[in-house]
């Protein structure tokens, strides 16, 4: 896999104006994009960052993080709190993705769209507001681990770290996560499956594999 250098706007420009070209599969009026990357590649950057270009062409945009769809602690911790396993197999909430991000963008869906689900922090639903997404709209959803998912997005964005890297931009109190993100290459390639591939192991200095991958 060849890469070329790139700066994080140049990124975001190009790959919103190849967004705004495209039609979403399944017919529908929501265009459904997903950025992901291990927390050490950050990828709610480069999707706030895509986020505004799309804007700026006119298009609105609801962005979503996996973060906000985690699942209840007694579940995420029925095997320990350090389980990678558990980690990469049952922290997110997909059914709740599914039903409450996905399921309204499909064709003939309402558009109304649940930005998040449980704060982790105080355990608790968040009970946020429905959002509605307008015909035309795009959906951007940004987190770990969405690739082995089939989701259906228009449009895969892979942020890609090396072992040494990954392991380097990995904070110590989260290194137990590492062999779940080993499992998820070895498992899933994510690299295979995304549209665009960007390796992301030097943050200042990006490099992508051009649309096509």
């Amino acid at each position: 896999m060849r890469y070329e250098a790139i700066t994080w706007d140049k990124l975001a420009v190009t790959l919103a104006a190849h967004a705004d070209g495209l039609e979403p599969a399944d017919g529908g009026p929501w265009l459904r994009i997903g950025v992901d990357g291990a927390p050490a590649a950050r990828p709610d950057e480069p999707a706030g960052r895509l986020a505004e270009a799309l804007r700026a062409l006119g298009r609105p945009v609801l962005t979503v993080s996996t973060g906000g769809f985690l699942r209840p602690a007694s579940l995420r911790y029925e095997y320990g709190k350090h389980d990678p396993d558990s980690y990469a197999d049952g922290w997110f909430d997909t059914g709740a993705l599914w039903r409450e991000v996905f399921r309204p963008t499909d064709a003939g869906g309402s558009g109304r769209v649940l930005p998040d689900l449980w704060d982790p922090v105080t355990d608790r639903a968040t009970r946020s507001p429905y959002v509605e997404l307008p015909a035309g709209g795009v959906l951007v959803l940004h987190g770990p681990l969405l690739l082995g998912q089939w989701f259906p997005f228009d449009l895969g964005i892979h942020l890609s770290l090396t072992p040494g890297a990954l392991r380097r931009r990995t904070a110590q109190d989260e290194r137990w996560t590492l062999p779940a993100f080993a499992r998820y290459d070895d498992e899933v390639a994510p690299a295979s499956r995304a549209d665009v591939v960007v390796r992301a192991d030097d943050p200042r200095h990006p490099a992508w594999t051009g649309l096509g991958g």
